[in-house]
Parts: C-alpha cells; sequence; structure tokens
C-alpha cells in the first residue's frame, strides 16, 4: 500500500512553505464566510430580522424552529422501560439468577477492591478447569459472549432476534504490573532527541510522557489499555482487530467492531502530533484574539485575510510570498476571510511526516521544529501506524462492518481525532463507515463535534459519532493537577450530562437538516435515552431511518436495550470477547464499574426480581427464549 496515498489527506506543513489550500464548496447550515465573495457579505450585512442577519441557510440556533413550522406531525413513539417481560423476554431463569447474583457480589467492596486476587486464589484452590466453570457461571458468563469469534456467535444471533446487535471487541490485555506498564510507557513515549538532551526541545509538559502516570490504566474501569512494546506487536494486534472485524462481518448484518489507536503504533507519534495540533489552534486564537474575536464561538471567527497576512508578516512566519502562497485556495481566494477548518486544513499532506512536526512560536513568531532530531526509525513507525489505520479501515468496507474508533486520553485525543477524521473523509463518501468518539465530559466537546459536522457538511462526507460521558476522568484530572496544566474536565456530573445533551441536540439537529450524519447514544443513563427519543419524535425523526443508534455494554442495562431493541431502534451492545484467563483485566474493571452503578441505584436489580417474581406467578418455572 502507497503510504503517500493515505496520508495525502493530512498536513503539509514544514520550515519553507506550505502549500495551497484546496477546499470544497461549502454545503452548510452555518454563516460559512469562506464560501462568500465581500460583495455578498455587505449584501447580508444591509438584511435585519428580528436582529438577525438573514444568510443563505438558516442559523444553527434556528433549525428546529423553522422546521418544526412546516413539519406535519408524525405519531410518537413511547418507549416502557417498566415492562420487564419485553425487557428480558431473551433472558431464561437462570441468567436472570446469575445478573442478580454478579449485581449484588459487585456492591461488597472488599470483593471488587481484591477480585483479582480472590480470581487468583480460586484458579489455585479449585484448579483450571473449574475456575472457568465458576468464571462462565458468574463474571465471564454475564460480561462476556465467549472465547473466540465462533464462540459468540449464538449469543450475537440470539440478541440480533430481540432487536439488539452488537459491537464485537477483542478485549484481551496483558496483565502487567505497574511497575512494567510505566516502563513501558516512558520507553515508548519518549523520543531518541528527548533522551539525548532531555528539556532542549519546545514541548509542553502536557504532552510529554510523566512516569507517575506511566501506567495508563489508573483510575480507569471503562476502558481497555494498550502499552507498546514493538512493531511486531502492534503488527499482530492490528491483525487481531482484522479478525475482529470479520468476525463482526459474519456473525451480523450490520455490526460495528471497535479499535483503539494506540494499540496500532508507538505513541510518541500521538503525543507530538496532538501537540502540533493543538499549538496550530491555539496560534490562531491568538490572531484571533488580535483582530478582536475572541469572545465568538469557535465557527464565528472568521479572520480578515488581509490584516492575517500583515500580522504572520510582522510575527516573521515564513517569507511573505510564502504567506501569499499559502492563502490562495480556490474559494479561500474570493472570500476575504478564513476560519478555523481552513486554518486546520493548511495542516494537509506530506511525504515525510517529520515536517508534521513544525509549531509557531508565540514569542519569536517563528515556525520551529518541535524536536531537534527525528530518527529514521521513528518516521518508519509513524508510516507503519498510518498504514495499519488504512488497513483496518479497507475491511471494514470490504465486509460491510462500521469502525468505531474509540477515545482515549485528552494528551492522545487531538491526534486519534484527526487521524480518524482523515479515515472519514476518505471513507464515509457513500455512507457512514468510521465513527470517531466525543467525549462529553471534557470542555471542549461541543466545539469538536461542531467544527467536524462543519466539515462533514462543506466536504459532502457522512458524519459519523458515538457520544460517551468518559472513561478517564480521575486520571485526567489528577494528572492536570499533579503536573499543572488546566483540567480539561467539566466541573461536575451535572455539567458533563448538559454537554452531552448539547452535542447529541447539535447532531440530531443535523440528521434532521441533511441526513448525512449519523450518532450512537452510548449511554447507560435512561434519563438520556428518554430526551433522545423526546427529540427524536420532536424532530420526526424515524428509528427506521437508522440515522441514531444506542449502546450500552453486554450483561449491563438490559431494561434500556432490548425494549428498545423490540420496538424497532437500532440498538447495539458492545461484546466483548476472548479466553477467559485473558480477559480477567476486562473483568475487573466491569466489577469495578458496577460497584458504583449498583450503588447509585437498586433499580436494575429490583426489574430483575420484578421480572422472576412475575414468571414464578405465571407457572413459567422453566423459562426458555422462543426466537
Amino acid at each position: 500500500m502507497s503510504y503517500t496515498k493515505f496520508v495525502a489527506p493530512l498536513v503539509r506543513a514544514n520550515s519553507g512553505s506550505i502549500r495551497k489550500l484546496r477546499i470544497s464548496p461549502a454545503r452548510c447550515r452555518s454563516t460559512v464566510a469562506s464560501t462568500k465573495t465581500r460583495e455578498e457579505k455587505e449584501q447580508q450585512q444591509q438584511q435585519k430580522t428580528n436582529g438577525c442577519t438573514v444568510v443563505e441557510a438558516a442559523p444553527v440556533e434556528l433549525i428546529s424552529q423553522s422546521r418544526k413550522a412546516t413539519k406535519a406531525p408524525l405519531s410518537k413513539t413511547h418507549i416502557d422501560f417498566e415492562n420487564t417481560q419485553e425487557a428480558y423476554k431473551s433472558k431464561g431463569n437462570i441468567e436472570l439468577l446469575r445478573s442478580l447474583l454478579v449485581f449484588k457480589l459487585c456492591t461488597f467492596d472488599i470483593l471488587v477492591d481484591k477480585n483479582k486476587e480472590l480470581m487468583d486464589l480460586s484458579r489455585k484452590l479449585f484448579g483450571q478447569w473449574m475456575f472457568e466453570k465458576l468464571m462462565k457461571m458468574t463474571f465471564y458468563g454475564q460480561f462476556v459472549a465467549g472465547e473466540d469469534h465462533n464462540s459468540i456467535k449464538p449469543l450475537i444471533r440470539k440478541n440480533e432476534a430481540f432487536g439488539v446487535g452488537a459491537v464485537l471487541d477483542y478485549s484481551v490485555e496483558e496483565d502487567l504490573t505497574q511497575e512494567e506498564a510505566e516502563k513501558k510507557e516512558m520507553d515508548s513515549c519518549v523520543s531518541e532527541a528527548e533522551k539525548e538532551s532531555p528539556g532542549a526541545d519546545h514541548r509542553e509538559k502536557k504532552y510529554k510522557a510523566h512516569r507517575q502516570f506511566g501506567d495508563r490504566r489508573g483510575g480507569v474501569i471503562s476502558a481497555r489499555t494498550y502499552f507498546y512494546a514493538d512493531e511486531a506487536k502492534c503488527d499482530m494486534q492490528m491483525e487481531t482487530f482484522i479478525n475482529c472485524i470479520k468476525a463482526s462481518g459474519g456473525a451480523s448484518n450490520d455490526g460495528f467492531s471497535a479499535i483503539k489507536m494506540t494499540a496500532l503504533g508507538r505513541p510518541q507519534f500521538l503525543l507530538q502530533f496532538s501537540e502540533v495540533l493543538v499549538k496550530w489552534r491555539r496560534f490562531f486564537n491568538f490572531l484571533s484574539a488580535q483582530q478582536g474575536k475572541s469572545q465568538m464561538t469557535v465557527l464565528e471567527q472568521k479572520l480578515e485575510l488581509e490584516q492575517l497576512k500583515e500580522s504572520l508578516t510582522e510575527l516573521g512566519v515564513g517569507a511573505k510570498d510564502d504567506i501569499e502562497n499559502w492563502f490562495t485556495g480556490e474559494k479561500l481566494g474570493l472570500s476575504g476571510t478564513i476560519d478555523l477548518l481552513d486554518w486546520n486544513s493548511l495542516i494537509n499532506d506530506t511525504t515525510k511526516i517529520s515536517n508534521l512536526l513544525m509549531v509557531p512560536n508565540l514569542q519569536t513568531g517563528h515556525l520551529e521544529p518541535l524536536l531537534n532530531i527525528f530518527t529514521e526509525e521513528e518516521e518508519r513507525q509513524m508510516k507503519r501506524m498510518l498504514q495499519r489505520v488504512d488497513i483496518l479501515a479497507k475491511h471494514a468496507v470490504e465486509n460491510g462492518v462500521r469502525l468505531m474508533v474509540d477515545a482515549e486520553q485528552t494528551y492522545f485525543q487531538p491526534a486519534i481525532s484527526r487521524l480518524t477524521l482523515e479515515m472519514q473523509r476518505k471513507f464515509n463518501r457513500e455512507k457512514p463507515v468510521i465513527f470517531n468518539t466525543y467525549q462529553c465530559y471534557l470542555k471542549e466537546a461541543y466545539d469538536n463535534v461542531t467544527l467536524d459536522v462543519e466539515l462533514s457538511r462543506r466536504e459532502g462526507w457522512y458524519f459519523g459519532a458515538k457520544l460517551v460521558r468518559g472513561a478517564y476522568m480521575y486520571q485526567e484530572r489528577a494528572r492536570a493537577k499533579e503536573i499543572g496544566y488546566e483540567d480539561p474536565i467539566n466541573p461536575d456530573y451535572e455539567a458533563t450530562n448538559r454537554m452531552y445533551h448539547k452535542c447529541l441536540e447539535y447532531v440530531l439537529e443535523e440528521i434532521e437538516h441533511s441526513r448525512k450524519a449519523n450518532v450512537m447514544v452510548a449511554t447507560h443513563n435512561e434519563d438520556t435515552v428518554k430526551f433522545t427519543l423526546d427529540k427524536m419524535n420532536e424532530m420526526g425523526l424515524s428509528p427506521t431511518e437508522n440515522k441514531v443508534y444506542f449502546g450500552q455494554l453486554l450483561g449491563m442495562c438490559d431494561q434500556i436495550s432490548f425494549p428498545l431493541g423490540q420496538a424497532g431502534f437500532p440498538v447495539y451492545k458492545y461484546v466483548p470477547y476472548g479466553p477467559v484467563n485473558e480477559v480477567i483485566p476486562y473483568l475487573s474493571r466491569r466489577a469495578q464499574e458496577n460497584r458504583g452503578i449498583m450503588k447509585r441505584s437498586q433499580r436494575e436489580r429490583s426489574l430483575l426480581w420484578k421480572e422472576l417474581r412475575r414468571r414464578l406467578l405465571a407457572g413459567q418455572i422453566i423459562y426458555k427464549p422462543v426466537y
């Protein structure tokens, strides 16, 4: 596979020049100045209606209002999450009893805190065969589908018969000690240049590895963690993902498969590329403040080109001729302004990845390399990572599977999101194949969602998103406080809820407007599910359009998943699989997560008891699901 072909949509930034900007014609509902002439803008300024500028498309805030005025009333869908007969009709009585047992065990702190030690002791006492039997009767049977892609097929088919699809997730992890994890992280996140001359580069502390946070599993109970060993290990993990994609294509009609970028290459690149992207965005904010536009929303900030060129010339960022050439895109040349999306596309493509790592120095005004030295082996490692991502996307297309790229820590996430965005630009032309994950506990979540939606409008591809609250809150907060940078997390749970609903409503309005956006509402929060259903009813979004999906973990919140599925909504379970001994770290996290859920609410257990009593009173002592 040609690396240059894949990296072509990526950045083309180096110390000499940045090549011409190419922007597709706009197809948007926001006020995109970058595709309008000055004369058009002046005409718009003269037209006022109720204090709002009249533009070619309705402003974002008014879309749902304007469409509601003309929409004919449609029949509304109501889901009864109290109906246990519907919620648990796919479960036998033994399965209900297992759920009650496992959820009860998860409420005992000593069992959860010492779960790994207790599992090791059980293995020694009972032997491997009996230990596996006990696990399959309890925690493994509750939260894991099976040992390999063949053994999981019966469960997937049963769930599909009751309207619930699958997001396959091979959940095998290394069982490393904390010391081993820290060593692997430091070895894989520190470049040769940093080892030879520590402190001589232009790195920020947030985007550098720190030993006290080298074990990225700390404080994380909802996500897998991969540690880099070598390139051969990354190839093995890519093959595992490929097998998962094939299994998803073979086991279900319309499935997803989940991948993590940190499994596919040396995380040093993700750290460095993230820092570059953040510094370029910060530079845009600096220039925007110079033009008095810092108080505007991120998409409203549009820099006047002539003033921008003067600022860059004064700062000494490149030669004057180079600066003229940077902003000569086909559409940009007519507009007289540049917004953040235009700015991001200046980081465009290159045949040498080390040229990506150029950053503006706000003190000197010059572009300078992030690192003083960049070895050929580091260059090859980065290319291989991008190649693996491309291979996985192609396998997803070939197998009719949608690929879900999981979110990770904020010091990796800008690079992960950018690479996922490039995959979407390439593979989401005809339908949504690649889905990015947005963590709504982040303060910048809404800006990230709106920017990516806007780009998809301009370029005409299908936007795919999975919305989650987030898995790394405690770790992120502790790291920010200890190392000394701004906490990226919203201040409390309610703020995160508001952010989640704000992002979700924005994507739903985009679906209503164009039908080219798709979202998975990945949550165990019943209120958020009800909020989504209410919005869909208001907008007339039918579940049969397959634009809004719902997602929960296998073994959890069946009272949400199965009523949705049986009502015709696309709903999916994250389905982990793998050998018993190798998914112990996953099971350990599930126990910890369920402890918090079960202590906050008795709801799921009370519904399970309610259904068992109903069956016993109805004489269904031996109940087997029929499908």
